[in-house]
């Protein structure tokens, strides 16, 4: 199976933590931001991408408390590809989806570039 084929059977057996932050994620619900789920990336596929900002949520289950290591080599190689990672476990998005679309935001602005200060004397 391709990783494209993968990726949608992936979207058609969401867990119920990715269908309550794709809800708040789609069609630009987050401040205009675009998210895309079950992207496929090189040999993995992410949860959630914003392209623009090469940001990936990850939502974590109780089965990545087994696979950690593995999940470290995964993020470290995703960030070599220029991507930050954000890691949320299913229990968070389920029970506050709001917080964690806040925690989504705060993530998306910091990354943004600084207003450039007035020059000297201004």
């Amino acid at each position: 199976m391709s990783a494209v084929q993968r990726a949608r059977e992936l979207r058609k057996r969401a867990t119920d933590a990715e269908q309550a932050i794709w809800r708040l994620l789609r069609a630009k619900q987050i401040s205009d931001y675009r998210f895309r789920r079950q992207v496929p990336i090189g040999r993995c596929i992410v949860d959630f991408v914003c392209p623009s900002e090469r940001l990936i949520v990850e939502l974590d289950g109780g089965q990545h408390a087994e696979n950690a290591v593995a999940d470290a080599r995964r993020t470290r190689w995703l960030e070599s590809e220029g991507y930050r990672v954000m890691r949320v476990w299913n229990s968070d998005a389920l029970a506050n989806p709001e917080g964690v679309l806040e925690a989504i935001l705060l993530e998306l602005r910091s990354a943004a570039p600084s207003p450039q200060a007035p020059p000297s004397g201004a």
